[in-house]
């Protein structure tokens, strides 16, 4: 997490599919806690959404034993979301393009391409089993 944010709260849920209802009920809490504009709260549930779904089904590759870690940094003008999963990370350098004609069509493949469209920056570490999603308030 970039310096200058505070953790303000952090859950760990089972790599399955259901995880998603806590997580958008988190989402939910966070941004009427840091006090997001209405119309921001769309793109918050998205990306954020969608990096733990790619936890669940590429990171753990769907294995409920395996825990996904969601923590919460606030700072005065932004917010962000790191969502951890236990895999062995991607090369997150060498995506397809989802809007290259050859892949226009595909069913999957949008996630990282959303998450970085409807937020101010997105970070992985070095392995890439870790993504923080950063917003403006």
């Amino acid at each position: 997490m970039k310096e200058g944010f505070n953790i303000i709260e952090e859950i760990t849920l089972p790599a399955d599919f259901q995880s998603l209802v806590d997580v958008e009920n988190l989402v939910d809490r966070v941004c009427q806690t840091v006090g997001i504009q209405e119309d921001a709260f769309g793109n918050v549930l998205i990306a954020v959404t969608e990096a733990v779904n790619n936890a669940i089904s590429h990171g753990n590759n769907e294995d409920s034993t395996l825990n996904i870690e969601v923590a919460v940094g606030d700072s005065l003008n932004s917010f962000c979301f790191r969502i951890n999963d236990q895999g062995k990370g991607f090369d997150y350098h060498n995506l397809p393009d989802p809007t290259a004609p050859e892949n226009i069509l595909k069913e999957n493949g949008r996630g990282i391409f959303l998450m970085r469209n409807l937020s101010d920056d997105v970070v992985f570490n070095d392995v890439g089993n870790e993504v923080i999603i950063y917003f403006s308030k």
